[in-house]
């Protein structure tokens, strides 16, 4: 656990990853590496980050609560398998523990980088071409047996580690041929807000959360992306992402070199 003179560095590291997420995305891949560098313990870290994190998730669910009127029977659909994906990924979490956890952090964070950076060109594809079954413009695509296999391994992945999860769900949404990229947003932001729920409840019962340091984390990152909100659209968005994929590609780095 951080001692106490260590509380006003998470708190600035945590309004700065707060800042990063309204303006580009990506905060995470701050915040989480800066934990582990302040001696959390890979696990606990994880499960704080997700705690102090879920709150802007609920925040963000209700900015695209419009968005989610008509597609009302999709949002149904996506709880089974993002709450059970949830749990399992949360599951593996704990039964794996620090020792695999830290093997396998170094190329989660390089893998959630990667993602980042082909989030908007993955978008733009997606949007832009529409698969030939796709439904008439306005429709929504019919929801299949796949997708929702689909939503439960991105799940698992969410309630795992989390990092790029939301790119993975949009990615998926775009593929069964949703055109209209603000209810894609609604919908992976409701499945995170499940996952992400179940993954913190798993947590929490199993003791994996340092709650006062999820509190200071939670207030840095609402600061930080309250202050951030006035400015994100005037942001040079190519550059903040570039510094948010270099902090991701230095994090994996380190990660790497330290041995997890």
């Amino acid at each position: 656990m951080p001692q106490p003179p260590q509380l006003p560095v998470i708190l600035l590291v945590s309004a700065v990853g707060g800042a990063m997420n309204a303006v580009a995305g990506g905060g995470t891949l701050l915040v989480f590496p800066a934990l582990l560098g302040l001696g959390v313990p890979p696990v606990a870290a994880n499960a704080t980050c997700t705690v102090a994190l879920w709150p802007g998730a609920l925040s963000s669910m209700w900015g695209y609560r419009r968005e989610l009127s008509g597609a009302g029977g999709w949002a149904a659909r996506l709880v089974l398998p993002s709450v059970l994906g949830g749990l399992v990924g949360a599951g593996l979490l704990l039964l794996g523990g620090d020792a695999v956890f830290a093997r396998l952090v170094p190329f989660l964070v390089l893998g959630a980088t990667l993602l980042f950076m082909a989030q908007r060109p993955l978008v733009r594809l997606l949007v832009g071409r529409r698969p030939p079954a796709a439904p008439p413009d306005g429709a929504l695509p019919v929801p299949t047996a796949a997708a929702l296999v689909v939503q439960f391994l991105v799940a698992v992945y969410g309630g795992y580690f989390g990092a790029g999860a939301g790119i993975l769900m949009l990615a998926a949404l775009g593929l069964q041929g949703f055109a209209n990229i603000h209810q894609m947003n609604g919908l992976k932001n409701w499945s995170a807000l499940c996952f992400n729920a179940v993954a913190i409840a798993t947590f929490a019962l199993n003791g994996a959360v340092q709650w006062r340091l999820a509190a200071v984390m939670a207030v840095g990152t609402t600061v930080g992306g309250y202050a951030a909100a006035g400015v994100a659209r005037r942001a040079p968005q190519d550059a903040v992402r570039g510094a948010v994929a270099l902090i991701g590609f230095a994090s994996a780095a380190w990660l790497l070199l330290r041995g997890g």
